[in-house]
């Protein structure tokens, strides 16, 4: 049932409420519990600052709202369009009132052609004191796929040419090609599986090495943890949710023996790269927490001897091409890292704050040597990412590496830097209150501006998402609802003050389809929590892939649904990264580890007898299924919930590595941050003994858990 809860005295008025909902913000929602609720104006005035919109005066409310009607007359052309294929469009061009106009649409291949001017009235306003008109143009339905151009050339006493993108995406994605439709995989943290030649963490060899032994056990592909850059220098952060840029990698997953350059090392020099990795290597053996700081240091010594080693003038050419190809993204992020590794542990002088300061220009090339050896890591790393697919798509999977893209980045990180201007100031990122998280969540990431993306043409979502694709089979979107919306929280507010902001899904969900199309990429979108209702149709009819896990598909009774009524177009699984492995989970560890670090806000006997209850109806629906034996063990439990899964028509099934060899720990407890060594805990068993990627060939319990999987498939397995 739900309820509205009462006026405050902080409430917005009509025009303020009115002016919120023009730039997107919300002025209410509701919670959780099905409470509709209002919010405060003094968050909805907060957010309306970080738009550049003032709103703090009565009078500044109904100039800006004046605003709204007369801002798209002020140019020629829109900020940029992003269109489906297969649907003409009519362009409104203004221009002075009488003042002849022409357009022209310039593909990316450089082919122009003018756009037809239809005969539409649309009444002249006048705006800063001039009269303005209105003139139509129909943007034909046939255009390629691909990035153009509009351009309209203003005639008159001032003449002048405006400029917009314009991008033409698929309607649709087409479902995965898969050898019989469907297909299942491997979810890893990939930091967590480490091999005996690894350095302390898992690296792009050892994905390799994963890919090549899950497609010869029949699996289509490996979802892996976000690949991310991270800080350079000083204490890397853990969370592969909380980068310093989305669209680089973190240089802490190459392998420097894989560098060709490393074969043709001196002996001195190849005496340096092994002393370093005799530093970090015995700990493959270690179940405790991952240091990445220490396997970084050790690589990051190595890397610099290879560097420096001189490189063939076909591989010299393929940098060049490299970097020519990622071109200013990358010479900004090589730039970052430079800067922040020559005023580690100091605050960067404030000239330095604006990446087109002159300051920012002379350290471009006081610091050319270190840009370079930054962006060789980016290519090496691009390199090893490649021969990663490859091997994957040798070893039969149908999709290969999917990687998994963050909802945002660090407040003092790269893309925040060199991309000031698209991020809202003030604003960090999270989640209202919510049945796990009744305080709601800030992730402590600052927002992508709507309208600065609109200015931009999309280009820092095309470029990131480009640069991800480049190796990937597919592409799973952490928290895609951050595509329609997301919740804002002012600096110094709780997370429970925030609000929504909604961004143009049309194009953002469009360009994300239109660079996955050229990939060859399916998508993938997480779309668990709260869900606005038309949302998940609307993916549906992009062909975009939903999310579900088993846990969280139940009936109105609380009761799990019937294996039939799962969606078909979403990737499912039994878990995620943010709850324990199922041994675990099974075992009411998440309960054990909430009470421990004092996150329940409900009586532990209650959240208990909640978490048996859930696990009682679990079990029931299984021996409906016939898929539990008569006393159960935990691997049989286990089995018969992948069994479970794999009886759905989800196109997609996913199985965690951790629930493939009996690991108990969470990778990741929300609502902490040292309290709980998150996305740290390498690979184990359930006795808490390290599993290594020689290991995983031989696991008795992996490989029985595969031969369930593949037999509930039947005929939808490719092995068969």
């Amino acid at each position: 049932m739900s309820t509205t809860t009462p006026q405050t005295a902080d409430a917005p008025d009509e025009a303020l409420v009115r002016l919120a909902e023009a730039h997107g913000v919300a002025t209410d929602f509701w919670d959780f519990t099905g409470a509709h609720r209002a919010v405060p104006a003094a968050t909805i005035r907060a957010v309306l600052h970080a738009l550049g919109v003032s709103a703090e005066t009565d009078d500044a409310v109904a100039h800006a709202l004046a605003d709204v009607d007369d801002e798209p007359w002020r140019s020629a052309l829109p900020a940029s369009l992003v269109l489906r294929t297969g649907s003409s469009h009519e362009l409104q061009v203004h221009v002075p009132d009488g003042t002849p106009v022409s357009v022209q649409v310039r593909t990316e291949d450089g082919w122009r052609f003018d756009l037809p001017q239809l005969d539409v009235w649309v009444d002249p306003r006048t705006v800063d004191g001039v009269r303005m008109g209105c003139a139509t143009f129909r943007i034909p339905g046939d255009l390629p796929l691909g990035w153009h151009e509009v351009i309209a050339e203003v005639g008159g006493p001032d003449p002048r040419t405006e400029r917009c993108a314009l991008a033409v995406t698929p309607d649709r994605l087409p479902e995965p090609q898969l050898a019989t439709g469907r297909g299942w995989g491997f979810m890893a943290q990939l930091y967590s599986v480490r091999s005996r030649s690894s350095w302390g963490v898992g690296d792009l060899a050892d994905l390799a090495e994963l890919t090549s032994l899950f497609g010869e056990l029949g699996a289509d592909f490996l979802l892996i943890n976000p690949l991310h850059a991270a800080e350079p220098v000083g204490h890397m952060t853990p969370s592969p949710y909380l980068p310093v840029s989305r669209r680089f990698v973190n240089p802490l997953y190459v392998r420097p023996e894989d560098i060709r350059e490393t074969a043709y090392l001196s002996g001195p020099q190849r005496a340096l790269v092994e002393w370093a990795a005799d530093e970090v290597r015995p700990a493959a053996d270690d179940p405790g927490p991952i240091d990445r700081d220490a396997a970084w240091s050790a690589k990051r010594q190595a890397l610099e001897v290879i560097y420096a080693a001189p490189r063939s003038r076909a591989r010299q050419r393929a940098l060049d091409a490299f970097r020519k190809e990622q071109g200013a993204g990358l010479e900004d992020f090589a730039l970052w890292c430079a800067l922040t590794e020559k005023y580690e542990g100091s605050e960067w002088p404030d000239a330095l704050q604006d990446v087109g300061s002159p300051a920012v220009f002379r350290a471009r090339r006081e610091l050319a040597d270190r840009i370079d050896f930054y962006v060789w890591l980016q290519w090496v790393a691009d390199d090893q990412l490649a021969r990663a697919q490859a091997v994957a798509r040798e070893a039969g999977m149908g999709l290969g590496v999917m990687h998994d893209l963050a909802v945002g980045v660090h407040p003092s990180g790269a893309d925040a830097w060199s991309m000031r201007s698209i991020f809202a100031q003030g604003m960090g990122v999270g989640a209202p209150p919510d049945m796990y998280n009744q305080q709601g969540q800030n992730w402590s990431q600052p927002p992508w501006r709507p309208d600065a993306l609109a200015r931009t043409g999309y280009a820092p979502l095309r470029d990131m998402a480009r640069t991800v694709l480049r190796h990937a089979g597919a592409l799973r979107i952490d928290h895609i609802l951050g595509l329609f919306r997301l919740w804002w929280i002012p600096d110094g507010a709780s997370a429970a003050d925030g609000t929504y902001v909604r961004y143009d899904h049309e194009a953002m969900v469009g360009v994300l389809l239109l660079e996955a199309h050229r990939a060859g990429a399916v998508v993938i979108g997480e779309d668990l929590g709260t869900v606005e209702p038309w949302v998940r149709g609307y993916l549906t009819e992009r062909g975009v892939l939903g999310t579900s896990v088993l846990w969280f598909e139940k009936d109105e009774d609380g009761r799990p649904i019937l294996p039939q009524e799962y969606r078909r177009l979403v990737l499912a699984t039994v878990n995620t990264h943010d709850l324990p492995p199922t041994a675990g989970y099974l075992a009411e560890e998440h309960v054990d580890l909430r009470e421990r670090l004092g996150l329940l806000t409900e009586p532990v006997p209650k959240v208990r007898l909640e978490a048996r209850r859930e696990r009682e109806r679990m079990l029931e629906r299984l021996e409906e299924q016939h898929l539990l034996p008569a006393d159960p063990t935990e691997r049989q439990i286990v089995e018969a919930l992948h069994a479970y899964v794999v009886r759905t028509p989800s196109v997609l099934v996913g199985v965690s590595l951790t629930d493939a060899v009996g690991e108990r720990r969470a990778q990741n407890q929300p609502g902490t941050d040292q309290e709980y060594p998150n996305w740290k805990l390498p690979l184990a068993d359930g006795a808490e003994r390290a599993v290594l990627v020689e290991d995983l060939p031989g696991s008795a319990r992996l490989l029985s858990l595969v031969a369930a999987i593949r037999s509930e498939l039947g005929e939808a397995d490719r092995l068969a």
